[in-house]
């Protein structure tokens, strides 16, 4: 049965389609009283007949046929504009926008969402990295991705990473030049990379050991804005840096970094998909929420 209450005009058009009250109405899955008065209904709200209609036969007047030709594209193309909407609640398909930080983009990409996209090629993710902390409701985002600590306490959150900390590197060469520092207070005795954060404040490198937190503002010879041009500038021996473990994992792994003050980098909050409560998701909204569970059990 038709719904969506365009069955007024689905009436009409099957009728004139069908050349046929009856026909339209075993078409549309009503009753041919149902279909008559949909049409009368119609009728009385444009003020015209649109049919001309005996016992034997049914023809449109010519209000009907104009009013035909030029309603019936648009009656289409609701219809299937509520056909895409609906196949949007039943395949994973269309656009989800997701905001993040670099770092934390960083860590779930390859993991999470080019894993998604594998499972589900008709969806598209527009992802945006920036520093501030963003309203996503209202600057039209599906999803936000933050540490946990600072996910707005009016949104769902939905863990996507295990234990997570700060590592503080350097190349062996730096070290080899300059010592190897055994407590954040040495680092003040350091070249170390400074990042600004997206407020224009300078990082301060924190730490913690054994329950003490301590804070240090560390000086060197550059200020960058994000950590990924600090890793070149460690890479090149120009100092230590101080980055998510995460975005340096590799590096230390094959030898290019070394960490130092490793039992001074406790684990930090969890990164989190978060989004406002809504009703009738998307099948892609709903599956990418599913796979972020289970990626994290």
């Amino acid at each position: 049965m038709t719904r969506h209450g365009l069955v007024d005009f689905d009436a009409v058009l099957a009728i004139a389609r069908l050349g046929s009250f009856r026909a339209a109405a075993i078409d549309l899955g009503l009753s041919t009283t149902a279909l008559s008065n949909a049409v009368a209904r119609l009728e009385g709200q444009l003020g015209i007949r649109l049919f001309n209609r005996t016992t034997r036969a049914v023809s449109l007047t010519d209000a009907g046929r104009i009013f035909v030709e030029q309603v019936g594209p648009a009656v289409r193309g609701i219809h299937d504009a509520m056909g895409t909407a609906r196949s949007q609640q039943e395949t994973p398909s269309g656009t989800l926008r997701i905001n993040a930080f670099a770092s934390g983009a960083r860590e779930i990409l390859q993991p999470l969402l080019l894993r998604f996209l594998e499972r589900h090629p008709q969806v598209h993710i527009d992802l945006v990295t920036e520093g501030r902390i963003v309203d996503i409701v209202a600057e039209g985002f599906d999803l936000g991705l933050r540490a946990a600590n600072l996910v707005p306490t009016d949104m769902i959150a939905v863990p996507v990473s295990q234990t997570r900390r700060f590592a503080v590197v350097a190349t062996a060469a730096y070290l080899h030049a300059h010592g190897t520092p055994g407590s954040p207070a040495d680092l003040l005795r350091h070249r170390c990379l400074r990042i600004r954060l997206p407020n224009g404040a300078i990082h301060r490198w924190h730490f913690e050991k054994d329950g003490e937190p301590v804070q240090i503002d560390v000086a060197g010879p550059i200020t960058l804005d994000e950590s990924s041009l600090a890793r070149i500038a460690v890479l090149d021996d120009v100092g230590i840096g101080y980055f998510m473990e995460a975005d340096v994992r590799d590096d230390i792994a094959t030898g290019r970094l070394v960490r130092i003050l490793d039992d001074w980098t406790p684990p930090v909050p969890p990164l989190c998909l978060y989004y406002p409560t809504r009703r009738n998701p998307s099948a892609a909204f709903k599956a990418v929420i599913e796979m972020a569970r289970q990626s994290n059990r």
